[in-house]
This record gives C-alpha cells, structure tokens and sequence, in this order.
C-alpha cells in the first residue's frame, strides 16, 4: 500500500498555480497527490503533470459532477452529456499520467429528490458506467465509484449498495472507493464494511470523523488497515482532510483554522505509515 495525500487537505479546487504545495512531500514520506477534476476544461494538465512528475508524486483524480451533469437524469439528453463528461475526465486522468479516477460520479452531490431510487435511476448508472468501461480499458485507467452520506446522496450510500452497483456493472476496471468520513455516518461497522468490499476496493480515503487529522478522532483506522491487508489491497492510502491556509483556501466547507494543511499531509502521513508497520 502507498500513501497519498488530497488536494483538498489545501483548497477544494486546485488550480495549477498552487502546484508549489506539493514540494518536499516525497521527502515526508508521501507517494501521491489527488488531483480534483471537476470541470475537465479548466484542468491545466501539462502544468500539473510537469509539477508532479518533478516532484515524483503519483496522481490520482478526484470526481465530483458539476451543475448540470447528472447520469440519472430522468431527461436522456442530460444522461448523453453527463457520459460526455465522464468521458473527458477520464482523458484528464489519463493525460495527467494517472491510472485511478474516484469519487460519486454516479449522481450529483446534494440531489436529494427527497424519496428512494428508482429501478429506472438505478439502471441508468449501470448503463452510464457500462458505456464508459471501454474508453477506461483504452486509456488505462480504473473508475472507484465513492459512495457518500445521506445528506450528500440518496442513490449509493454504504458499501452494501456500492458492492451491489459494482456487480451489476461487472467490469474489472469499475470498483469502489471507500471514504471513512462517509463510512462512519452510515455503516454499523466502518471495518466490516471495509472487509466486505474486498477485491472490488480500488480506493480509499483515510479521513477523520471530523474531518481534520487522521489518527485524531475516533474511527479505527488500525482494524481498517488489517482488512485492507487481509484482502491483499495494494492501492492507496489516500489522507483525505481539511486543512486551512489563508494563500489557498478559498473554498466554504467548513475548516479548522489552527490545522494547516502540512498538518494533514504530514503527521496524517505519518500516522497512517505507522499503521503499515
């Protein structure tokens, strides 16, 4: 397993122009930085990749569907676009030298129509993602589809519902991201939803109950670790936190203001090595 860090430790959405933030990470002892790519078009790919790659970080890419996109719609037009879309992030990933995009691409975050999914809606994602599988084997690239809270989504919100998404879309490249912030809201028992993932696991962000430094809160990332090692998962550790420094934050979700990003990215680093002995 390799351990990594998010962008979003310092904005929710990275601009090229912050790519100072990454030097001296390897030499912490990080091995990858996780790109947001919300909107492909205003990516700037080749100074993001020159900065990386000078830096010998690995990068990921972190999904989230922008207005407008939305692979459930009840309206095809928009379902055609929101593949459009998946489709040119997945370029993006490629083109950044990455091999994984993550995140809850399969609805938008805070559509809440306010009841359960559909079998239409439900079948609309497996259709959106068995359409996408084919550029993903070309480019290289695997999919880790993120399910997230309650207050977030209403179509994947536990490993269960992942799991059963995963199998019903059955390609090799398309697994799941586990996020433990999300895990901790809905699952009965965060390492037992981790375990039950097992080979589908192509992903997970190691982050706080609250969001901060991992290790610092209550969520057992030792009994996580353990089943991600008993299942044989090779991928990354992924630090997903909050940090907070006036230069390059500028987003609104909530931040502690006395952890600075360093704060996540090092001693959540750290602490995260430490668990892999």
């Amino acid at each position: 397993m390799k351990i990594g860090v998010s962008a979003f430790a310092w904005n929710f959405r990275f601009h090229a122009v912050q790519i100072d933030v990454v030097r001296g990470l390897k030499e912490q002892g990080i091995d990858g930085f996780e790109v947001p790519v919300f909107e492909p078009e205003a990516v700037d790919v080749k100074a993001l990749r020159k900065g990386l790659e000078a830096e010998g970080l690995e990068p990921t890419v972190c999904a989230i569907l922008p207005a407008g996109i939305n692979p459930i719609s009840p309206d095809a037009d928009v379902r055609s676009k929101s593949l459009n879309h998946l489709r040119r992030v997945a370029e993006v990933t490629a083109s950044l030298g990455a091999t994984r995009m993550g995140g809850p691409v399969f609805a938008p975050i805070g559509y809440l129509p306010g009841r359960k999914r559909t079998t239409d809606e439900w079948n609309w994602a497996i259709e959106c993602f068995h359409k996408l599988d084919n550029l993903l084997q070309a480019l290289g690239v695997e999919l880790a589809l993120e399910p997230v809270n309650r207050s977030e989504t209403f179509l994947v919100t536990t490993a269960a519902e992942g799991n059963a998404l995963v199998d019903a879309i059955g390609s090799p490249r398309i697994g799941l991201l586990i996020d433990t912030f999300h895990a901790n809201i809905e699952e009965k028992n965060v390492v037992d939803a981790v375990a039950s993932v097992g080979k589908r696991m192509k992903h997970i962000h190691i982050s706080e109950n609250h969001r901060g430094v991992p290790g610092t809160g209550h969520i057992d990332f030792p009994g996580i670790v353990a089943a991600l090692k008993a299942s044989d998962y090779d991928g990354y550790l992924m630090v997903e936190g909050f940090g907070y420094d006036p230069k390059y934050t500028h987003d609104t979700i909530w931040r502690d203001e006395a952890i600075k990003p360093l704060d996540i990215a090092v001693r959540g680093g750290a602490y995260v090595r430490s668990l892999l002995g």
